[in-house]
């Protein structure tokens, strides 16, 4: 077949898919046939009408008959056009046209149904929007389809607005086709049906109960399924709302609640409900709403051996279920219709018909602000005496007024009203509260509430729910006037005097009765009883507006009579439906937020599904790694259980499972150590035999691998196989050398589809001198696929496109952008009359616009600072059904509320436009990054690869992350990132945060060589040449911090091969005082003036060896208190500054103008070699320092960072011992204090040929073993104690010799160091010192 052919036959196949398209995706038949033209005049009624020529019988579409339509007498909002199409009819839609040859349409209308031409129904758009929109002229035929055909055989047109310059004119047409059903009615007392389904196999893949029910009850059993051992699910109204209980044996057993579905069931509508039930999961649906149910592992084998319908003593509610049901189906078996006809499959019982006979009952709607009812109240010539007036009501509202009267007799007022969901009665005169009562609680519930007031003979009772809500009682005599007043009041210049000091009622009521008398609502709203405004009468339009809850994640829903609202604490989300996410997605995120390492929330999908999962950021090294643990990460000896040959394992991880995969999927890359310690117990045996152990990963239970960390799947090797330095060359992992010294096959595992590790099976373990013991490490990822995925816009017409946008109800954008240019669209989609797009409309202006239906939104945020920059700012868009809203940086949220009844669904169905428009006109020019569309993130580089315009990735990110980079740390840009370089900084860390301290003792030496000797000839250094400075200076900065309490205290001495010498130190210097009391005499023969010694800081130089060192003496006192103090002393030339903390700058001049020549060596601490010093600074210099050193720096120099990092690789000396400490930190003053962790990774120690360090838990002599070690640690301490107490008493020193650097805490002052279970801080072996 050519081209050409294939086209053609494409195109025929696609033009026969519309063909079949259109009659319906469900293969049901067209249901559009017309349903009002050929009615008799007799089907219509209306409110009223303008003469005979306008009556209702003419309102049908396209016809001239009579004036050519219906016109009511007034064009007010109380009119109703009335139509009986005298069955109950599938309607699935309308059709309006105005009156014939005239001014007169409707500009919009609502939409009425009822079965009885009672407990009208209003339809809806969407659920939310209640009126429809009409014509514009008086002959075009406009049409609306109902979104969900509605059932019924009245159907009332209320006018809401018409054409301004006529009148309320109609024609109209519904369209559909006939309906037919088997109804049957329960009216209590044991009724119902009962199906005894025959034995047998007859299980299917699934089995459906479908009906629908009305009912003016709020609780009864609707339907039970029992079968084998009284296993059983019931079906119940609770509260008008249906639960799904299960039940397991006797029926006085407590129920299991499964699901709660619906609400405000008992509103005599037909509700649907379906239940469809697979082997592990139900489908309960509920009216437009399903929910998918997991339901225990039993009933994978139950089969139902009894279906009872209406008759059956309920799990929750002892009543009968009181109502009619229609279609009763099981897996499509009509039980009504075999009932019907005697069918010996179904039994009748009690009292059923099979019709559904419906009590009237006409409820009255306060909508808005402006409704009220007014009744006439008890007539003069009542002999009552008092009054009686009985209503129910139903709201959402925890106030508003529900009736007021006056009091002729007494001049005084009584209001029953609603405050804090109680009823409250208040009895006024004169400005004081006569009488007050109140009685219920929580009324607010959206249930009905009866309510009775009562006065007779002085005495004065309210009561709720016939006592069961409660009863107050009072004294005072109440007779009501001549007006009786529901809801709230009329308009003051409309009517007679009303007051209402409180909210307007907002609800429902029904059965109203005056002095025991039935108030007909109907002639009401004929206008033939009382009055009224804004009322919606023979119709209760409650709305559930938490059922569904539209709030996402858990949030908890509450509402009033017009909105709802969302409780997202403890959700983990924010936004007014807890749409977004408040934690950042990786741990990669929180690190360019500048956090440092900790346990940290991440939510890997954002807005998605997924709940966020608390895990362990390490932050200590150029990556940054997420840490996720599980049960046993410590090295455990195997003990293997008698009579089985294998030892199996099981690792439960911190997270679930979906979180779990998401965050490896989301990661560049993950491992985890996989090791087995090893004597005379082998591991994988030959590639070609069957291996001994194994172990399983991957998603779910994990798959069986072969291969042992360091090596490749599928290799059933070690790493000592890959590299081919196994201890026995013929296999491929040491243990399998199966000999009798300790040996071991440790690796990581990186092949990111085997990970996590679920299980380890070992095998080897069962002979008589088999020893094992193994370990598995925590998951550690690292890097953020998303994070730093972006595509760069050359052109203002290039862009990139993707599938439709779906985010019907709620939709989040969130990206980063940088740019130069001052304007253009990020991201456009368009629908046929919705969009929403997101734009940078000036340098200072971001804006996010759309439209649902309802009219064109804007939310704008303005930025105090240009945004095209060409540094990264962070964009947050929401939609939802409350509210838009726009976030920029951290700059405060804009929001723009959507209208509480308009248009809910966001319908888009062009391609999404990243960068650009469909027009190709306003584009964007600069980087865009990380974007993410309701929690999924849209590949940029992937999709730039291949458009014109548009490059993969954008570099420059230092710009601006390069302020996280802290005390003199350099940004350094990645392919994807940066990293801070700290070789030019006395800190370490993540961002060169993390300070460098050490605990000296007297006799601690830290010396640093600069160059030796013959090389200050020399032209280069063998040498890297950045480990060494200048070895001529013209001026130095010098920079540390220090704590000690004891003067004097060498800090620093510098020396050259010219006797020339920089020192720093704590010393006693004297100052003489003058004294004002009598103690003056004592002193200097009588002048009042003493000599007192200050801890102050001295900067000697000696810059001309011919010269004794001039010395600088510091004004700031009492540096030898034992707090931390920083240091900053600076030279250029003869110029010299010092910096003591926060104190002002001091500046000295020196009398040298010399330079400082042949740098030979710097020292902290006790300097061993004096012979350049003069006597007085050889005294102290032999001292020693005692406290800590924090942070030291010369120059580029960084001293005790190289002692403490590098003691063996770098040109350091150290004596005595050199305790590192964050000993230098102050909590107030370094907030990364806290970061000084360990990663459990790094706990086990190592082993060779001894045995190896297993978990003591697992170990026999665990008992053993602790209370040896705390009987040690009782000894030592005490001793520790004692040598202190005489350390101090009697000043001893004592010198020691250490090759290492001990890591451990001073003793001797109260250093704060704190430590993390998680990780300890390490630095990049890498990184070096200056």
């Amino acid at each position: 077949m050519d081209f050409r052919s294939k086209r053609v036959s494409g195109i025929i196949a696609q033009v026969a898919l519309l063909l079949c398209s259109s009659c319906g995706t469900t293969g049901e038949e067209v249901c559009d046939s017309v349903l009002v033209s050929n009615l008799p005049p007799s089907s219509f009624r209306s409110s009223s009408q303008l003469s005979s020529s306008h009556a209702p019988g003419f309102a049908k579409l396209n016809r001239r008959d009579g004036a050519g339509g219906w016109s009511p007498l007034t064009s007010d909002r109380y009119q109703w056009l009335e139509v009986d199409l005298g069955e109950r009819t599938r309607i699935t839609a309308v059709a309006t046209q105005g009156r014939y040859g005239s001014s007169d349409w409707l500009t919009s209308y609502l939409l009425m149904f009822s079965d009885t031409g009672h407990n009208w129904k209003q339809c809806r758009q969407e659920d939310s929007i209640g009126s429809f929109p009409g014509n514009s002229n008086a002959d075009s035929v406009v049409q609306y389809k109902l979104q969900q055909p509605a059932i019924a055989r009245f159907l009332r047109l209320i006018p809401l607005d018409s054409n301004p310059s006529g009148r309320i004119g109609l024609r109209l047409e519904a369209y559909g086709c006939p309906y037919t059903s088997d109804v049957v009615s329960f009216a209590g007392g044991s009724s119902g049906l009962v199906s005894r389904l025959s034995p047998g196999p007859r299980r299917t893949s699934r089995e459906v109960v479908s009906l629908k029910f009305k009912t003016l009850r709020n609780s009864g059993t609707l339907l039970h399924a029992e079968g084998e051992g009284g296993l059983g699910l019931s079906l119940e109204l609770e509260r008008g709302k249906l639960l799904l209980l299960l039940r397991r044996g006797t029926a006085s057993s407590e129920p299991r609640r499964l699901a709660s579905l619906g609400s405000l069931l008992d509103d005599q509508h037909w509700h649907h409900l379906a239940v469809e039930r697979h082997s592990t999961h139900l489908n309960l649906t509920v009216d437009k709403h399903t929910e998918r149910i997991q339901i225990p592992a039993e009933f994978s084998r139950w089969d139902i051996e009894q279906l009872s319908v209406g008759a059956v003593r309920g799990l929750v509610s002892e009543r009968d279920f009181h109502g009619c049901l229609e279609n009763l189906l099981y897996n499509g078996l009509n039980l009504i219709e075999l009932a019907k006809h005697k069918d010996h499959r179904v039994s009748v019982t009690g009292n059923v018909t099979f019709s559904c006979a419906e009590s009237v009952s006409v409820a009255v709607t306060f909508p808005g602000p402006q409704s009220f009812l007014q009744l006439p109240g008890a007539r003069a010539s009542s002999s009552s005496g008092g009054v009686s007036v009985g209503f129910q009501f139903r709201t959402w509202n925890k106030a508003g007024l529900l009736l007021t009267f006056d009091l002729p007799q007494e001049g005084g007022v009584v209001w029953l009203y609603l405050s804090e969901a109680r009823l409250r009665l208040q009895i006024h005169k004169a400005g004081r509260t006569l009488l007050e009562l109140s009685a219920g609680s929580a009324l607010n519930d959206g249930q009905w509430h009866s309510v009775e007031l009562t006065s007779r003979r002085g005495h004065v009772t309210i009561a709720v729910d016939k006592s069961e809500g409660g009863v107050a009682h009072g004294s005072h005599s109440v007779i009501a006037g001549s007006q009786l007043f529901f809801g709230g009041c009329p308009a003051e210049e409309d009517g007679p005097d009303c007051r209402n000091p409180f909210s307007l009622f907002q609800g429902c009521m029904r059965l109203l009765s005056v002095e025991n008398q039935p108030v007909d609502l109907i002639m009401v709203q004929q206008r033939l009883l009382g009055n009224y405004s804004q009322l919606q009468i023979d119709m209760c339009g409650i709305i559930d507006r938490c059922s569904p809850s539209r709030c996402e994640h858990g949030g908890r829903c509450s509402q009033s009579w017009t909105v709802f609202h969302c409780n997202c604490s403890e959700s983990g989300y924010s936004g007014a439906t807890c749409h977004s996410s408040v934690y950042e997605r990786s741990c990669e995120a929180y690190k360019h937020n500048g956090n440092t390492s900790g346990r940290f929330h991440i939510d890997v999908d954002g807005s998605g599904p997924i709940r966020p999962q608390l895990v362990y950021c390490n932050m200590t090294e150029e990556n940054t790694w997420m840490v996720i643990q599980h049960n046993n990460t410590e090295r455990t000896r195997v003990r293997p259980s008698p009579g089985v040959d294998q030892h199996t394992v099981h690792f439960d991880y911190s997270t679930e499972e979906e979180q779990l995969l998401a965050a490896i999927s989301q990661s560049e890359h993950c491992e985890q150590e996989l090791s087995y310690h090893c004597r005379k117990s082998r591991l994988l045996n030959t590639p070609e035999g069957s291996p001994f152990s194994w172990w399983l990963g991957g998603p779910g239970p994990g798959r069986v691998q072969t291969y042992w960390g360091g090596a490749h799947p599928g290799s059933q090797q070690c790493v000592c196989g890959l590299q081919g330095d196994c201890v026995d060359p013929q296999h491929y992992c040491n243990c399998d050398a199966d000999r009798l010294e300790w040996a071991e096959d440790s690796g990581l595992l990186t092949h990111g589809e085997s990970l996590p590790v679920r299980s380890l099976v070992m095998g080897d373990v069962r002979r008589p001198e088999s020893e094992a013991a193994y370990r598995v490490g925590p998951l550690r990822c690292h890097g953020d696929k998303n994070f730093w995925n972006a595509a760069s816009f050359d052109k203002e017409t290039s862009y990139l496109h993707f599938p439709t946008f779906h985010g019907e109800l709620s939709a989040d954008v969130s990206f980063l952008f940088k740019t130069t240019a001052a304007s253009g669209v990020f991201l456009e989609n368009l629908g046929i009359k919705d969009f929403i797009r997101i734009e940078l409309s000036s340098s200072t202006r971001v804006v996010f616009s759309l439209d649902v239906g309802n009219g064109p939104l804007e939310v704008r945020v303005e930025s105090t600072v240009p945004l095209n920059d060409n540094r990264w700012h962070r964009v947050r868009a929401e939609r939802n059904v409350k509210e838009a809203s726009l976030r920029l940086d951290e700059l405060p949220v804009a929001t723009r509320e959507a209208p509480a009844d308009g248009h809910l669904h966001l319908q888009l169905n062009s391609q999404l436009f990243i960068g650009g428009t469909a027009s190709r006109q306003k584009g964007f020019r600069g980087c865009i990054r990380s974007l993410q569309l309701n929690g999924i993130t849209l590949d940029l580089e992937e999709r730039a690869k291949i458009t014109p315009g548009v490059g993969p990735g954008c570099p420059g990110h230092c710009s601006s992350y390069g302020s996280l980079c802290q005390n003199q740390g350099r940004c350094v840009e990645g392919a994807s990132g940066f990293h801070c370089d700290c070789s030019l900084s006395a800190y370490t860390g993540v961002f060169c945060h993390t300070e460098f301290s050490a605990s000296f003792k007297p006799d601690t030496t830290v010396s640093y060589t600069f160059k030796e000797p013959y090389e200050l000839s020399r032209n280069s250094s063998a040498r890297p040449s950045s480990i060494y400075s200048d070895t001529t200076l013209r001026g130095e900065n010098v920079s540390l911090s220090f704590r000690t309490d004891r003067s004097p205290a060498l800090l620093l001495y510098v020396s050259s091969y010219y006797r020339e010498s920089l020192a720093l130190l704590v010393n006693k210097l004297g100052e003489e005082r003058k004294l004002t009391d009598s103690r003056a005499l004592r002193f200097r023969a009588g002048r009042g003036v003493v000599s007192v010694c200050e801890d102050k800081l001295e900067v000697r130089y000696r810059l001309d060896s011919s010269t004794d060192a001039e010395v600088l003496s510091s004004g700031v006192k009492s540096l030898a208190d034992g707090q931390l103090h920083t240091v900053t002393v600076s030279r250029l030339s003869g110029s010299v500054s010092v910096q003591i903390d926060q104190s002002p700058r001091e500046d000295f001049n020196l009398t040298s103008d010399g330079e400082f020549n042949g740098l030979k060596s710097l020292v902290l601490g006790r300097v061993l070699e004096s012979d350049d010093m003069d006597p007085d600074l050889s005294r102290l210099a032999s001292l020693g320092f005692t406290g800590c050193l924090s942070v030291v720096r010369f120059n580029s120099i960084s001293p005790l960072k190289a002692a403490l990092l590098h003691p063996h690789t770098s040109p350091v000396v150290i004596s005595g011992p050199l305790v590192r400490s964050n000993c230098g930190s102050s909590a107030s003053a370094n907030p990364y204090a806290a970061e000084n962790t360990r990663h459990l990774s790094d706990q086990s120690g190592s082993v060779a040929s001894g045995q190896p360090l297993v978990n003591a838990i697992r170990t026999d002599s665990a008992l053993i073993g602790g209370v040896i070690a705390v009987v040690i640690f009782v000894i030592v301490t005490g001793l520790a104690i004692t040598g202190r107490f005489l350390y101090r008493r009697k000043e001893t020193y004592r010198n020691q010799e250490v090759k290492g650097v001990q890591q451990d805490d001073s003793q001797d002052f109260p250093f704060n160091h704190q430590t993390d279970s998680q990780n300890a801080s390490t630095e990049n072996t890498k990184e070096y010192f200056i």
